[in-house]
């Protein structure tokens, strides 16, 4: 095992022990602000007994992993090496989006935070600087990548950032869906993040396993406080901010094709919610599902909440080792 993989790993232990002391802290703040969970009327009953619940959670790992990231990788960025900085900056301006509407949901103490078209707005523009500066940089081509069939088109740059900018979009939001009970979205991603630290070394792109070593490592603190019954919700500080990290991570590795087999409970969760209105508006009121997004239907046909995180985990990692299978051409 080379430096560069000892650094990586030991990233990961750090973020975990680091994230799991600043927890018992944030946890103890976000109670003195009231920062409780307003849970949704329409949402499956029992659901009820999680309102008040520390929400902005996601405060926790995102402080762990960013710390880890400058001080482990200090050593790249002197060099010039930036890639995992500027992962870890394009996250937190979705976390910071987050945190807006985290607050004002926790001031106005109702369900509802930023709107639909102020969501959207700032997420493109946080996109389309994080491409335009990933270009800049030369660390993203306009190559789209194939995997499974190992070939790559060329695509007009001005198409590719338009493309990329509604996937990463599409992404932050659909991690941001599958956030809907207790450890689902940390779980999910953790493996999702163990994915990209595995792949990035073994393509020998060190600097860029440093970011999800680290943020695997502060999902498997949070989740220490995240896991049935939850102590602490991340709120979509958290989850916005790991939408941002599965996407960035995606282009970055100049792969973003492969966001379709290691998110597949993420797009399962958001087509089950398209598929739901759709039906719902072309039927005049009948649903499809019990309840979307998905995990929600299958809460209601007798699932727990611990079932639903192992079996949503698991299908996650059969699909990262697919993926990898997919992509063992690529370089």
């Amino acid at each position: 095992m080379d430096l560069m993989a000892i650094l990586t790993w030991a990233a990961m232990a750090v973020s975990f022990l680091l994230t799991l002391v600043i927890g018992r802290f944030v946890i103890v703040e976000l109670r003195k602000l009231k920062a409780g969970q307003e849970i949704r009327e329409d949402g499956p009953k029992w659901h009820a007994g999680k309102a008040g619940t520390p929400t902005m959670g996601g405060i926790m790992f995102i402080l762990g992993a960013g710390v880890v990231v400058f001080l482990l990788g200090w050593g790249q960025m002197l060099r010039g090496e930036f890639a995992h900085l500027y992962v870890y900056l394009f996250a937190l301006c979705f976390g910071l989006i987050g945190f807006v509407d985290d607050y004002r949901k926790v001031r106005q103490h109702q369900n509802e935070g930023l709107t639909a078209k102020q969501k959207f707005l700032l997420q493109l523009l946080a996109a389309v600087v994080f491409l335009c500066l990933m270009r800049y940089e030369g660390l993203l081509t306009n190559e789209l990548y194939v995997p499974f069939f190992q070939v790559s088109f060329t695509v007009n740059w001005v198409l590719y950032l338009i493309f990329a900018a509604f996937v990463i979009v599409g992404a932050v939001n659909a991690v941001n869906l599958t956030d809907g009970i207790d450890g689902l979205a940390t779980s999910v991603t953790f493996v999702v993040m163990v994915f990209f630290t595995v792949t990035a070394l073994l393509w020998h792109m060190s600097t860029l396993a440093l970011f999800p070593a680290a943020l695997a490592g502060g999902l498997a603190a949070f989740f220490v406080y995240n896991h049935h019954p939850a102590k602490v919700f991340m709120g979509d500080t958290g989850s916005l901010f790991l939408g941002g990290a599965v996407a960035a991570l995606g282009f970055a590795m100049d792969m973003p094709l492969i966001l379709i087999p290691v998110g597949i409970i993420y797009i399962a969760e958001t087509m089950s919610d398209i598929i739901q209105v759709a039906y719902f508006k072309a039927t005049h009121g009948k649903r499809f599902f019990k309840m979307a997004p998905l995990h929600h239907h299958l809460e209601l046909s007798g699932w727990s909440e611990n079932k639903l995180v192992g079996v949503f985990s698991g299908i996650t990692a059969v699909f990262c080792v697919l993926a990898y299978l997919g992509v063992l051409g690529r370089y």
